[in-house]
C-alpha cells in the first residue's frame, strides 16, 4: 500500500506524514529530504549521492545531515534544484526503488502524479497562504514566490492528482488531518 500525501510548503506534509505512517506501521519517505541533500551536497551528479533514511534521520554519503539539510537556504535552493530536468530524473528512480514494495507514506510535490502515479491513496495537503507563511516562519511573498516556482517548473509541476482527496490543514490540529487521512486508508483497504 501507498499512501502519497502531495502539496505546497507548509501545508504540514512533513508532520502529517511521519505521523500518518505511525498510526499505520508503514514507512515514510520523506521525498523532500532527497532534494535537500542534493542542494547540501552542491553535487553536479545527484545519481551518484548515496541517500539514506534511518528512522528519523537522513544520512548523505554516510554522514547524518538531518538538521543541516532543514535551513531556510537549503530549502530555497532544493526547490531550485528540483526544477532541474537531470536532478529530478535521478531522485525520480530513487524514490521509485524505495517504495517497490512494502507499505509507505510517501510525501513530496509529486509523489501522486509523476513517481507513484498508481498510488492507491493519494492526498492533496493543503493550507491558506497565510497560515503556511506562520508554519515556515517566512513572508507570504517568498511563500507565494516558491509556490509559483513549483508549479510553474516545466518538469513534474506541483499540481493536485485528479483523484487526490484534498485536506485543508488550516485551523485543524495534527491529530485531525491524521485520523481523516488513515480513515482514507482504511476505506481503500475496506
Amino acid at each position: 500500500m501507498l499512501v502519497a500525501i502531495d502539496g505546497p510548503a507548509g501545508a504540514g506534509k512533513s508532520t502529517v506524514a511521519r505521523a500518518v505512517a505511525r498510526a499505520l506501521g508503514y514507512t515514510y519517505l520523506d521525498s523532500g529530504a532527497l532534494y535537500r541533500a542534493v542542494a547540501l551536497s552542491d553535487t553536479p551528479d545527484p545519481g551518484a549521492l548515496d541517500i539514506r533514511f534511518e528512522g528519523d534521520r537522513v544520512l548523505l554519503d554516510g554522514e547524518d545531515v538531518s538538521d543541516a539539510i532543514r535551513t531556510p537556504e537549503v530549502s530555497q535552493e532544493a526547490s531550485r534544484r528540483a526544477a532541474d530536468p537531470a536532478v529530478r530524473s535521478a531522485l525520480l528512480d530513487k524514490q521509485r526503488s524505495l517504495i517497490a514494495s512494502g507499505d509507505w507514506v510517501a510525501e513530496g510535490r509529486d509523489i501522486g502524479t509523476v513517481v507513484a502515479p498508481d498510488a492507491e491513496v493519494k492526498v492533496w495537503l493543503t493550507a491558506d497562504e497565510d497560515e503556511r507563511a506562520k508554519r515556515r516562519g517566512q513572508p507570504v511573498d517568498e511563500v507565494r514566490e516558491r509556490d509559483e516556482r513549483d508549479a510553474r517548473r516545466e518538469h513534474s509541476p506541483m499540481v493536485a492528482a485528479p483523484d487526490a482527496v484534498e485536506v485543508d490543514t488550516t485551523g485543524l490540529g495534527i491529530d485531525e488531518v491524521v485520523a481523516r487521512i488513515v480513515g482514507l486508508v482504511g476505506a481503500r483497504t475496506a
